[in-house]
């Protein structure tokens, strides 16, 4: 790993705005294929590997082995810039950093993910982690979920999903199976009003996994109640605001445990950047959904969350993702003869049911099955997917994905 921000040059032929999972592995990537000067910017000491707060809030793992340092994970001839990017500039290629200045870039590689807007639901900043409320979505909150489930006996319990495109879309549903099937062990889920609510018209997208869900529902009597968002809390009261989106009704509900997840969108600066896409109300980056690139600018790529791209928000995404990206830029470096790759749409989304049992749904644009594993139905309730979340997905994150393998 080069020097950090007081002695790095400022301009590089590749720069990376984001340290997180799609930036480290497309400069994992570009290593690998022999691209120098590369630069991250990243202001973080800590890398996370989110996907495993899911079972943190479940009581399945401890929250320490899903951090590491970002030292640990930057590939090693990549230049860390350790600073907040604040502003871009397409036309003059360059992007303001928290110091104020400009690093320029001859290619661009938007990874900055996305951001969490906690204040969008009225009460929901002052509530969680406080009295009942809590999130998996934040590494400070996922613990306390574990304590509120551990400890909870009866009441209602209300697990929510906002609209729009969030990471890992399945997450929502997910921690309130674990829950569940954790109260019914216990014996006391029958004294447990368990509600879920989201926005959407089913429970999830690709008919094949959402039939499952739907039965997965019914055996823990899970309440679901679609097109219908959280849209006020007050986390002193226990009480919350549900708008059914249908009905154009609302309903004060209370609750004794609030597992909620926030609205999210792309970081502020990015909104407010030539290279957020105008028709995104959440001001996600504009890239063509096939090269990766951006439709204005083509020195200019986004991978993972904060790509406009019409499918999940998911680790799953980037891996496929940045083996795309990396060999078009590489196309686009080296001239028009060079072949182009492109993106089919894969995303994933490992969606635990139990405490032991998971289903794995993997699907491309068209919201059709994209099985990735052989001869394994992941479309059935299973134990060893189970253990391919909880341990064989981690390890190849960091040891394949981060390393530029896999």
């Amino acid at each position: 790993m080069s020097p950090t921000s007081g002695s790095a040059p400022d301009r590089h032929r590749v720069l990376i705005v984001g340290g997180g999972t799609g930036g480290i592995t497309v400069a994992a990537r570009l290593q690998r294929a022999g691209v120098t000067d590369v630069a991250v910017i990243e202001p973080s000491e800590s890398h996370w590997y989110q996907p495993l707060w899911t079972l943190v809030g479940g009581g399945q793992a401890p929250l320490d082995i899903t951090r590491r340092p970002e030292a640990s994970v930057m590939p090693e001839k990549v230049t860390w810039i350790r600073e907040a990017a604040t502003g871009v500039d397409p036309e003059a290629q360059t992007v303001t950093t928290s110091t104020g200045r400009a690093v320029g870039y001859d290619y661009l590689v938007m990874a900055t993910g996305l951001q969490l807007d906690w204040d969008k639901i009225p009460g929901l900043e002052k509530a969680v982690g406080h009295d009942g409320v809590s999130s998996n979505y934040a590494a400070e909150y996922a613990p306390r979920t574990w304590e509120l489930i551990r400890n909870m006996r009866s009441g209602t319990a209300v697990f929510t999903q906002p609209a729009g495109p969030i990471k890992c879309g399945g997450a929502p549903q997910k921690i309130a199976y674990l829950a569940a099937d954790h109260w019914r062990k216990k014996g006391v889920l029958d004294r447990i009003r368990v509600v879920l609510v989201m926005p959407t018209e089913t429970m999830f997208g690709v008919p094949v996994w959402r039939q499952v869900l739907e039965g997965v529902a019914e055996r823990y009597g899970i309440e679901v109640r679609l097109n219908t968002e959280m849209t006020a809390v007050d986390g002193s009261a226990g009480h919350l605001t549900l708008t059914d989106h249908a009905a154009g009704t609302e309903e004060s509900l209370a609750f004794d445990m609030l597992h909620a997840v926030p609205p999210q969108s792309a970081p502020d600066w990015v909104k407010a950047s030539p290279l957020a896409d105008p028709d995104s109300p959440f001001g996600y980056v504009a890239a063509d959904r096939h090269s990766l690139q951006h439709p204005r600018w083509p020195n200019v790529f986004s991978v993972g969350d904060v790509a406009n791209l019409p499918t999940g928000k998911t680790g799953a995404a980037v891996r496929k993702q940045a083996p795309v990206l990396v060999a078009n830029l590489l196309a686009e470096m080296r001239g028009p003869h060079i072949p182009r790759r492109s993106y089919d749409g894969y995303s994933s989304c490992p969606l635990v049911t139990a405490r032991d049992k998971m289903l794995l749904a993997e699907f491309d644009y068209e919201q059709q099955p994209a099985p990735s594993i052989p001869v394994i139905d992941t479309t059935k309730e299973r134990r060893d997917m189970w253990l391919f979340k909880r341990y064989g997905l981690p390890a190849m994150y960091w040891h394949g994905m981060l390393k530029g393998r896999v």
